[in-house]
């Protein structure tokens, strides 16, 4: 008999510990920052992609940005269970902190205005498009009183839009 050898169970890291010294607190900070930083990088580029019209470029960013949403939560998390630490020992790092993370916001909200401002132009072609079609596939007949009569379901034609850039 052959039998197949079980894995062990990977091991669940502890979460980290919030930050109890001042260099902890340093490093935690300097640490939030470079995966801001991390991230606004990613996302202006995105913006970027998407305002040229590079959509399919834009596409190939979201699992570098998905894997940065992650650490910023995760940074997020940590120096949510340390901000009474920073604010007491270390309160001009938490003001920095605060600034950059408002910078950090508002480049965020750009990101967001243009992706759904793509997503609104888009979906205006496509509706657009789609009119287009029906118009040329239905009959034009008229009722017996003259007026135009309205089509029924079977004379629409659905597209088809493929969603998976």
């Amino acid at each position: 008999m052959n039998h197949a050898q079980r894995q062990p169970a990977p091991a669940i890291a502890a979460p980290p510990r919030p930050a109890a010294t001042p260099a902890e607190a340093r490093k935690l900070a300097e640490n939030m920052m470079e995966v801001m930083n991390a991230l606004l990088a990613v996302i202006e580029q995105e913006t970027a992609l998407v305002r040229a019209g590079k959509v399919r470029e834009a596409f190939k960013l979201e699992q570098t940005k998905a894997e940065m949403s992650r650490r910023y939560i995760a940074m997020i998390t940590l120096l949510k269970a340390s901000q009474k630490y920073l604010a007491q020992t270390t309160p001009d790092l938490l003001t920095a902190l605060h600034r950059h993370h408002d910078t950090f916001r508002a480049m965020l909200q750009v990101n967001l205005t243009v992706l759904a401002t793509a997503h609104a132009v888009s979906e205006g072609i496509v509706r657009g498009v789609n009119n287009e079609v029906q118009r040329r596939n239905i009959p034009q007949t008229y009722t017996a009183a003259g007026q135009r009569a309205q089509p029924g379901r079977s004379n629409m034609t659905p597209i088809v839009v493929n969603r998976s850039m």
